[in-house]
């Protein structure tokens, strides 16, 4: 089996989990919740390398898997839909999935509120002034609300990375040096 069949497979999976977390929480009108679910999540995810191999080490029993993720949810201070959720995915050995499932339901969020995820990478944290200006002229340029990822990816040099759905513009010192050594291969 390879890499993007795995990838293929998890997505599936995950999509379905994240189908009925945001259906419940539409029909109870808790969306604002689950949104800040999702958004505590995917920082937890991102700073915690306990709480990746948590989710994605077979070493761990459903039981111990089921536990953690209920005390985390429980100290994170999650929606009960949410805590419902991780606990199903548990029992169910599903938590390696749990990223894809935050992608998917960031995109149906953004979706029901008619916003657009832009993904930016940038070589330094942009400041709040920054991130309104690029949320503006992004806004101007899709015609729709923006909502920004950012994240912080110091190899870029400096500029950023946009991902706006299936666009997306590099303007990282990076990408001009690989341009220019590239033309300079040509040239030479």
């Amino acid at each position: 089996m390879d890499v993007s069949e795995t990838a293929s497979i998890s997505s599936s999976i995950a999509s379905r989990y994240a189908q009925a977390l945001f259906d419940l929480s539409l029909d109870e009108g808790s969306l604002d919740a689950l949104e800040s679910d999702v958004d505590a999540l995917a920082q937890a995810l991102e700073v915690s390398d306990d709480l990746r191999s948590m989710i994605n080490d077979p070493i761990y029993s459903r039981d111990e898997q089921a536990a953690a993720i209920t005390a985390l949810a429980d100290r994170m201070g999650l929606s009960q839909t949410m805590r419902n959720g991780l606990g199903l995915m548990a029992s169910n050995r599903r938590l390696f999935v749990l990223p894809y499932m935050l992608r998917a339901l960031r995109e149906m969020i953004a979706d029901q509120k008619g916003e657009v995820t832009a993904e930016v990478t940038s070589a330094v944290a942009l400041s709040d002034d920054q991130s309104a200006e690029l949320s503006d002229m992004l806004k101007s340029r899709f015609g729709k609300e923006i909502k920004l990822n950012t994240s912080v990816d110091e190899s870029l040099i400096g500029g950023l990375i946009v991902k706006v759905g299936s666009k997306m513009v590099d303007t990282s010192v990076r990408a001009k040096l690989a341009a220019l050594q590239n033309a300079m291969k040509e040239v030479g």
